[in-house]
């Protein structure tokens, strides 16, 4: 029996909490191209993408030893992974609440900055080369996530240019429950490892375990988080991505949704957290594009790209907030 430390206790509740956060948050994501062209019902959706998330999210740690081992140097306190986490909550929240899809990935790496800012570690704690690899993969995989969405699309326009438009929606609405599984599994693969990571490193910082490997309990209460948050449901954030920035049709939604697992999933692979809100939302602008450049609505997307740029500097903020404020009441 594991005897934890009340601090790390609370570390693994907020954990899990951002998770559940991150499952309705980000279940847009999975399925908000497939609930907008009506390829499937919002509640066979949201199971369905609960379920994949879960299995998803069981299939590898390598994203979690990133954010886990790659931000701050050495041991980090407890406070402050709590003051990071309570400051990338009140971020998701505060965007969920407006209809807003913003970046969970983002908001944690920016919380855990400015916790480890505010602290005694300062700069000197935070693992500048390790930071840069992530926000490199953050900001660069919506752009691919854009690119290749423009160039699938392009290749789909040509080879289904004598279809009948009807004929075509029709077989892709089938399709497109396939993209959306694929999807949600990748979600679930990349996503949920960001909660094991910030709990493993609290039980490696507080001597629980003695090497950062991710022990299978965690894993799980992880993977369970997310998968109860998906079934929640995050209606609002559903409708931006699936109606607000580009009027989807099943051959477009099939499009979006395969670019995405794809580019997801290769981050996994190479143990690279990236936002899935993110690329979901490049793959769609990149796929409405190719239609024509007017079809994608340059306002919603400005907007969320305002929220993407905000996210670190703001949640680091909240984190450095957080961890001063939990320092006055110790």
């Amino acid at each position: 029996m594991l005897e934890l430390h009340p601090f790390i206790i609370v570390v693994i509740v907020l954990a899990l909490v951002f998770d559940f956060i991150n499952g309705f948050h980000d279940t847009a994501n999975a399925i908000a191209t497939s609930v907008s062209t009506r390829a499937i019902s919002p509640e066979k959706a949201i199971i369905m993408a609960a379920v994949l998330n879960f299995l998803g999210a069981m299939i590898s740690t390598g994203v979690a030893k990133t954010i886990g081992g790659d931000i701050v140097v050495g041991h980090i306190e407890q406070p402050i992974i709590i003051a990071s986490l309570t400051g990338a909550i009140i971020w998701n929240l505060l965007t969920w609440k407006i209809g807003l899809p913003s970046s969970s990935s983002h908001a944690l790496v920016g919380g855990m900055i400015g916790g480890v800012l505010m602290s005694d570690m300062g700069v000197d704690g935070l693992n500048l080369y390790g930071i840069g690899k992530i926000v490199i993969a953050l900001v660069t995989s919506p752009l691919v996530g854009m690119v290749l969405g423009f160039i699938i699309m392009s290749i789909m326009f040509r080879v289904f240019a004598n279809a009948a438009p009807s004929k075509l929606n029709h077989k892709f609405k089938k399709l497109q429950i396939v993209t959306a599984a694929t999807m949600a599994f990748s979600h679930g693969s990349n996503d949920a490892q960001k909660s094991m990571g910030i709990i493993t490193l609290a039980l490696f910082s507080g001597g629980v375990i003695s090497e950062f490997e991710v022990p299978l309990f965690v894993k799980i209460a992880a993977a369970t988080a997310m998968a109860v948050g998906t079934s929640v449901g995050g209606w609002s954030i559903i409708k931006t991505v699936g109606g607000k920035i580009f009027k989807l049709e099943p051959i477009n939604g099939f499009a979006a949704d395969l670019n995405s697992s794809i580019t997801i999933f290769t981050a996994t692979l190479l143990h690279l957290p990236v936002s899935t809100t993110h690329v979901v939302s490049g793959s769609i602008m990149g796929v409405g594009a190719a239609k024509r450049i007017h079809a994608v609505r340059w306002g919603v997307a400005q907007q969320m790209v305002m929220a993407w740029v905000l996210t670190i500097p703001c949640t680091a903020l909240m984190g450095a907030l957080c961890y001063k404020a939990l320092l006055y009441f110790m």
